[in-house]
């Protein structure tokens, strides 16, 4: 098995949940929803819990490549065929999903599988944007995604910020202008943007569900040493929910549901 790179904050936010997690309940069985390429599932494999990973794997990346050189696929990572997970009904007591639901379609289809596979009394974590987010965070062009898919005006809008410098991608494209092309197409082709009234109309179909942004603002702060201050800040009455709501549209929702008990 290969290693691979360095988890980034989200990944290290939603690892360290999974193993407070398993602490409270030794033994948890852990699902990664989305798991790309695996490197949560590695990390949580290399620190002894007992996670799993599943992916439908589309075209927009190269996870499942990277997942078969990691040497994960077909042993602690699966691929889902026609939008079923291959495990039996309750078969997990946390499943986690980072980045994962604004690129699904059919989010009640989603959702209605992860309550199949989730234990009654089961939690699922989720972080993902809605579309009243601020920046486009797969290409890091403020505002792309509210404009009109096609328009000329906000290819020329991409185009022009992204002469200035500003966007985010790991493949480049050789003019400025072919990148804006390609990633504009990207996110037209593979992503969803919902309202939080939306998403959350969907979630509680299924789940008892809550807003815990403050939970990783603060583990966001606190990875880097020399800000417990502004943590402490953060304490006073005004602040929490100034800072939820700022971070909501400039990063994404970080949502905590429960299945219900029988």
């Amino acid at each position: 098995m290969t290693h691979p790179p360095p988890l980034d904050v989200t990944n290290r936010f939603v690892l360290d949940f999974a193993r407070r997690f398993e602490e409270r309940r030794p033994g948890a069985r852990i699902l990664d929803y989305g798991c790309g390429a695996g490197r949560l599932v590695h990390a949580a494999l290399r620190e002894g819990l007992s996670m799993e990973g599943t992916d439908v794997f589309y075209a927009g990346s190269r996870a499942r490549e990277e997942a078969t050189e990691a040497g994960l696929l077909g042993g602690a990572i699966h691929e889902m065929m026609e939008g079923r997970m291959p495990y039996a009904s309750n078969s997990f007591d946390l499943i986690v999903n980072n980045q994962v639901m604004e690129h699904v379609e059919d989010l009640d289809a989603v959702l209605r599988e992860i309550h199949r596979v989730l234990k009654p009394g089961g939690t699922l974590l989720s972080l993902f944007p809605a579309v009243d987010v601020f920046r486009e965070g797969h290409i890091g062009i403020p505002f792309s995604h509210w404009m009109k898919k096609g328009s000329r005006f906000r290819f020329l809008y991409t185009w022009a910020l992204r002469s200035l410098g500003l966007g985010t991608w790991k493949e480049q494209a050789p003019t400025c202008r072919q990148w804006a092309i390609d990633k504009l197409e990207w996110i037209d082709r593979f992503t969803v943007y919902r309202s939080r009234r939306e998403i959350f109309a969907t979630y509680d179909r299924y789940f008892s569900s809550t807003l815990i942004e403050e939970r990783y603002i603060r583990y966001r702060l606190l990875d880097r040493p020399g800000r417990e201050w502004v943590v402490k800040l953060l304490r006073l009455p005004l602040l929490t929910p100034l800072a939820k709501a700022v971070f909501r549209k400039l990063a994404f929702l970080v949502i905590l549901s429960q299945k219900e008990s029988r």
